[in-house]
This record gives structure tokens, C-alpha cells and sequence, in this order.
């Protein structure tokens, strides 16, 4: 019986349900975990430093196959082992951070899925501008745990806000009583709106984020549709759900027999903008016409 060691930098609880998806589609390619395979979860709860000794533990386990989320759990599965085939979600660039060699020739025994949380700033800062164009100044939440993921982020904040005529402050956070602290100091400061940036996270603690922005009357933008979904003003990303999909693919053909360096690394590419009409009442928000009618999705 084969067995999926699965490598999570984020928390068990609020990722189960994109893990299911990742079950799903392994067992459409007719693996099943708990009658002909084996799915073993360890999860580092945020704690990033925990992640090389559970990729070690996995690998002396001598599991069939690791799949790892984000790409901070690749780099400590890559680093465990380089004959055990590893499959990813990335949210950097996995070329640059050093996962794989090329999108299209990966090399080595990982390939995966990235997608386009990374680079998608200054759309959703003129998304804010244009939702609330007398906030003069707008805020970045960053994890700078994670910053090399998203080293380019605050730079491409400033050159954004520079053309847009705003002003762009970063708080940052780890855990959550800085994310506590960092929205309230978003308050204090005047911050008119705020963007979340896509680290894995925030996802974990996107009810935490959700509640303080509601809470705080803070327009805030995401990365990803499924925080819109659950009650986030608004979304400008890709799914997470599609990324653990493509992950399940790769991880039965894998099984299957296939090798990583002959799987081209997938790109998740389709972008949503999503709009959740219920908590911009409740923030007391008007959503221009405009952007109402470009949104792909208006959750009323």
C-alpha cells in the first residue's frame, strides 16, 4: 500500500477542506486513503522551523511520495531527500527560490503546481483606490517569516502607489496577537484599506482577519476567492481549491509510475475578482458600478 507523506507549513484545521479536495482527486484516480492508501499529515502550525524535522521523520518512514504546501515545506522536503518524489504548491516562483530548475524541466524528484498569489499587488491596490478613492492611504499585511516568498511585493506596493497617488504602509505579523496588534494599528494609523498578502499563514488565520476587519471597519482585499467566499469584502487571486486539485493530479500520476523531472511544474492561472456584497453592507460600503460588472463573482 502505498503512502502520501504530506508536508504542511500552515495548520491541519482550517486547511482540511483544501486537503479534501486534494483526497478527492486521488480518489478519482482510484486511490483511496484508509482502504489502498495511506495519507500521513504533519503540520507545523506556522512554526516554519518545525518543518525540516517532520520532512526527516517522513522520509525515514520511507514514504511513497511528499506533498508539500507551501513552498517553505518543498524546500525542507527537497533538503530531506533528493530520491523520494516530491510534489508541491508554490506560491513563489519555484524556479527562483530553488525547487526546480525550469517550469517545463523540473530536474531532481520535484514538480507541483504554482500559482499567481505572487505579483498580483498593484492590481489590487487600484482595486482598493478604486472601491475607496478618498482613502489616501492604504496598508500591506506581511509575514516577514515568509518574506523571501514575496520579497518582491513591497516594492512593487510602492511603484503601484506611486501611479495611483497614495500612500502604501506595511504591517507585519506572525502569529496572532501581532495580527491582533497590527490591525489596530492599521486604526490608529489612518489606514483608509488594507491589502492581505498571500502567505499561507494568513490563510490558516483568515477567520481571524476577517472578523478584525469587519470588526474594525476595514475594507480589506485577498489573495484568494474562498476568503471572499467566507465572508472577506473582496478578492482579487486565483482558488486554493484548484491548486490542491492539480496537486492530487500530479500526486496520482506519480503513484501512477510517472517521474517528477518528466512533469512540467502547472500554473493555476485563472484569476477571480470577487465581491462579497453582505460585508460591504456591513462595512457600509457603495461598490462602484464598475467594478461591480468586471467581478466574476457578487456574493450577495
Amino acid at each position: 500500500m502505498p503512502t502520501i507523506g504530506f508536508l504542511g507549513g500552515g495548520s491541519r484545521e482550517p486547511t482540511a477542506v483544501f486537503v479534501d479536495v486534494f483526497r478527492q482527486r486521488l480518489r478519482q484516480a482510484g486511490y483511496i486513503d484508509g482502504q489502498n492508501l495511506t495519507i500521513l499529515q504533519r503540520w507545523a502550525e506556522g512554526h516554519t522551523d518545525h518543518l525540516p524535522l517532520f520532512a526527516a521523520e517522513l522520509v525515514q518512514r520511507k514514504v511513497s511520495l511528499i506533498a508539500a504546501v507551501p513552498f517553505v515545506a518543498a524546500l525542507a522536503a527537497k533538503a530531506a531527500t533528493a530520491t523520494i518524489p516530491i510534489v508541491f504548491i508554490s506560491g513563489a516562483d519555484p524556479v527562483s527560490t530553488g525547487l526546480v530548475a525550469s517550469l517545463s524541466h523540473p530536474g531532481g524528484n520535484l514538480t507541483g503546481v504554482t500559482n499567481l498569489s505572487v505579483g498580483l499587488i498593484a492590481k489590487q491596490l487600484q482595486i482598493l483606490h478604486e472601491m475607496i478613492p478618498s482613502a489616501g492611504t492604504l496598508g500591506l499585511l506581511l509575514n516577514p517569516d515568509t518574506q523571501v516568498a514575496f520579497a518582491s511585493t513591497p516594492q512593487d506596493a510602492r511603484a503601484a502607489s506611486a501611479s495611483l497617488g497614495v500612500e502604501v504602509q506595511t504591517l507585519e505579523a506572525t502569529n496572532p496577537a501581532e495580527i491582533d496588534a497590527a490591525v489596530s494599528e492599521a486604526v490608529a494609523r489612518k489606514i483608509g484599506a488594507m491589502v492581505v498578502s498571500p502567505d499561507p499563514y494568513f490563510v490558516a488565520r483568515r477567520d481571524q482577519i476577517v472578523t478584525l476587519a469587519a470588526r474594525n471597519a476595514l475594507p480589506t482585499i485577498y489573495s484568494f476567492s474562498e476568503i471572499a467566499a467566507g465572508g472577506g469584502l473582496i478578492s482579487y487571486g486565483t482558488r486554493l481549491s484548484d491548486g490542491y486539485d492539480l496537486l492530487g493530479v500530479y500526486a496520482a500520476r506519480v503513484l501512477g509510475g510517472e517521474k517528477p523531472a518528466d512533469l512540467p511544474v502547472q500554473q493555476s492561472v485563472k484569476v477571480e475578482l470577487v465581491i462579497n456584497l453582505k460585508t460591504a453592507a456591513t462595512l457600509g460600503l457603495k461598490i462602484p458600478l464598475p467594478l461591480l460588472g468586471r467581478a466574476d463573482e457578487v456574493i450577495e
